[in-house]
C-alpha cells in the first residue's frame, strides 16, 4: 500500500460546519462591503521578498523568521504573503490607481507564516481587510472601525468583543519616544524577558506589546507616547475618540498598543476577545500615511485592518452564535416515495430553486419508504415535501413540516410554491 499524502503541517482542509460558518462568514463581509461603497482587489499570493522588507521592516518577526521565502528557476527570490496591505500597496502604485485619488478597497485571502501551529494560528491562515487611500483625517479612520463593529453586530458577536485603540503619533515623535524608551529598557535590562532584550535596540516599540507578565508589570514605569505627542496627533486622536462616541461604539484606550508592523502611525486599533485564549486579537489595524511613498509611491495617505477568518469563526462558535440553518443540511427536503415519480419531483425542485434562496436538496437513491424517510429526518430540514403514488396520480403533493408540531398536508401542485411560503410565516 503507498504511503498515505497528509496536508501541509499547519495548513488544513475546511469542510462541513466549519466551510458553511465561513461561507456564512464571507456573504455578510460582501454585505457591509457593499453597504460602504468598497470596490474588491484581488492580488497575487507570490511577491518578491524585497514589497514585504521594505514594508513591514527587516527587523520584525514577520520577515526575519516568519516569511516563506524561494527562489524560482529564473533566480527570482519570492515569498508567499504574509499579509495583504503591502501587496494592496504594491498594486496600487503600479497601476497608478492611488496618487491624488480616493480609493477605497477591500480584499480577502490566503496568507503565510512559517510559525508553530496552534489552535487560532495556522501557517496558511485568511484574512478579509480594507484599505482606504488619500484620506487623511480621523472620520476614515471612525468609518473603518465603525464598519468592524457593524459586522461583528452582523454576526452576533459585538458583546464578545473590545475595541482597543492608541496613537502611534508621527515617525519624528516616535523617535523622540524610542530614545527615551531604549533608556529606560537598558536601565531595567535584566528584568526583562529574552524576546523583550532582543527587541530593545532592533525594534524597542514591540517590548511594549511583550505577552510577559513580569515586563508588563516593569512597563508601567516606562515613559509613555503620549508625551511626546505634537498638538496635530493629539487633535486626530482626540477626534478619533470624540467619533467612536458620536457612533456609540465602546472603546478602551491601550497605550501599550503598538501592532506588529513597522508602517503604522497614527491611528491604531485592535478588536480583542477573552474567549480565544492567547489567540485573542481578531482583527487589527490603523494608518499607514508613509507607506505608499515608502514602496515607491507619491506620498499618500493610507489606513486600513485586516481580520483573522479563522479565530472569528472560532468566536461564533465560542458565542454558541452559530445560525440555526446552518445546522442542518437543507433547509427543505424533497422526495418521491417511488421511483416512479423522481423525473417530477426534479421538476418541482427546479420550480423552487428559481425562486428561493433557500437550500433545498432532492432525494438520490432510492430505497424503502422507511429509510427514504429517516434520510429527510437526518437532513434536518424544516419542511418535506413529499410526492407519493396518490399525489402523483391526483396532481398533488405533500407538505410535512419536520420540525415543530405542524400537520402534514396535501395540496395541489399548482400554486404548491405559494402553499410552501405560508409554511415559514
Amino acid at each position: 500500500m503507498s504511503k498515505l499524502i497528509q496536508a501541509v503541517r499547519g495548513m488544513y482542509d475546511s469542510h462541513g460546519m466549519d466551510a458553511r460558518l465561513w461561507g456564512r462568514l464571507d456573504q455578510a463581509y460582501g454585505r457591509v462591503m457593499r453597504r460602504y461603497a468598497y470596490d474588491a482587489v484581488r492580488t497575487p499570493i507570490v511577491e518578491s521578498v524585497g514589497l514585504f522588507a521594505r514594508a513591514i521592516g527587516e527587523v520584525t518577526d514577520v520577515v526575519e523568521k516568519e516569511m516563506y521565502v524561494f527562489e524560482d528557476r529564473g533566480g527570482e527570490k519570492l515569498a508567499l504573503r504574509p499579509e495583504g496591505t503591502a501587496g494592496v500597496v504594491r498594486a496600487g502604485i503600479e497601476n497608478g490607481l492611488l496618487y491624488n485619488q480616493i480609493q477605497k478597497f477591500w480584499y480577502a485571502g490566503p496568507m503565510y507564516r512559517y510559525e508553530r501551529p496552534q489552535k487560532g494560528r495556522n501557517r496558511q491562515f485568511h484574512q478579509m481587510g480594507a484599505e482606504v487611500f488619500g484620506l487623511q483625517g480621523p472620520d476614515i479612520d471612525i468609518e473603518l472601525i465603525e464598519m468592524t463593529a457593524e459586522l461583528w453586530r452582523e454576526l452576533g458577536i459585538l458583546d464578545g468583543v473590545t475595541l482597543e485603540i492608541n496613537t502611534l503619533g508621527q515617525s519624528d515623535e516616535r523617535r523622540a519616544y524610542r530614545d527615551q524608551l531604549v533608556e529606560f529598557l537598558r536601565a531595567n535590562f535584566d528584568a526583562l524577558d529574552a524576546d523583550s532584550q532582543n527587541r530593545v535596540d532592533s525594534n524597542p516599540l514591540r517590548v511594549l506589546d511583550s505577552k510577559s507578565p513580569d515586563t508588563q508589570a516593569l512597563l508601567a514605569a516606562a515613559p509613555t507616547l503620549m508625551d511626546f505627542l505634537g498638538d496635530q496627533s493629539r487633535a486626530h486622536f482626540d477626534a478619533l475618540k470624540a467619533g467612536l462616541d458620536d457612533a456609540g461604539i465602546a472603546y478602551r484606550v491601550n497605550p501599550r498598543l503598538v501592532r506588529g508592523l513597522d508602517y503604522y502611525n497614527l491611528t491604531v486599533f485592535e478588536w480583542t476577545t477573552q474567549h480565544l485564549g492567547a489567540q485573542g486579537t481578531i482583527c487589527g489595524g490603523g494608518r499607514y500615511d508613509g507607506l505608499v511613498e515608502q514602496l515607491g509611491g507619491k506620498p499618500t495617505p493610507g489606513v486600513g485592518f485586516a481580520l483573522g477568518v479563522e479565530r472569528v469563526l472560532l468566536l461564533i462558535e465560542a458565542l454558541d452564535q452559530v445560525p440555526g440553518d446552518l445546522q442542518r443540511d437543507a433547509d427543505v427536503f424533497m422526495m418521491a416515495t417511488s421511483d416512479a415519480g423522481e423525473t417530477r419531483i426534479r421538476q418541482l425542485a427546479r420550480e423552487l430553486r428559481a425562486v428561493s434562496e433557500q437550500r433545498i436538496s432532492v432525494l438520490h437513491g432510492g430505497g424503502s419508504f422507511k429509510s427514504r424517510m429517516k434520510k429527510a429526518d437526518r437532513s434536518g430540514a424544516r419542511v418535506l415535501v413529499l410526492l407519493g403514488d396518490d399525489e402523483q396520480a391526483n396532481n398533488q403533493l405533500s407538505l410535512k413540516p419536520l420540525r415543530g408540531q405542524g400537520e402534514q398536508i396535501t395540496i395541489a401542485q399548482h400554486g404548491w410554491l405559494d402553499a410552501l411560503a405560508a409554511l415559514d410565516k
